[in-house]
């Protein structure tokens, strides 16, 4: 294996591992809340469910960006080719984990809304959507940079 290709598997290994770390943490932390919601309320449990599953999407961006880019990871890689699927997995794999953390804090704190008796789930939903659109932007990137090298 030569160091170019090992550069961008170290690339794609960031990727695919800072986006797991985000969805662990973002579904730790509103499903940390939907424990605690169910004492007050636990009619809402399906509501809570689908909360607290949101933030692990990031985790599935960053596995689909393995796919667009894994056509790159051959034994010929160039230099360039490997600095940019490091990069563009780098940065991805940065994008996911902090937006599954900070979608997971908005679940939560809508989990605890409803579990004390709010109608706030359309809206957490919705405040939830935020976050989430930064790591499609960043599929369209991987796919784009992959599309380009």
């Amino acid at each position: 294996m030569t160091s170019t290709l090992l550069f961008a598997y170290i690339g794609i290994a960031l990727m695919l591992g800072l986006s797991g770390i985000g969805s662990a943490y973002g579904v730790t932390i509103s499903g940390n809340a939907a424990i605690g919601a169910i004492k007050k309320n636990p009619d809402k449990f399906g509501n809570y469910m689908i909360l607290s599953a949101l933030a692990g999407t990031q985790g599935l961006y960053g596995f689909l960006g393995y796919f667009l880019l894994s056509k790159h990871l051959v034994f010929d890689i160039s230099a360039f080719q490997a600095a940019a699927v490091f990069g563009i997995g780098l940065a991805m794999g940065f994008v996911c984990l902090f937006s599954a953390i900070r979608q997971g804090q908005i679940c939560a704190n809508g989990i605890n809304g409803i579990g004390s008796g709010y109608d706030l789930f359309g809206r957490t939903m919705i405040l939830a959507v935020f976050p989430e659109l930064y790591p499609i932007i960043g599929v369209a990137a991987v796919y784009l940079i992959g599309s380009a090298i």
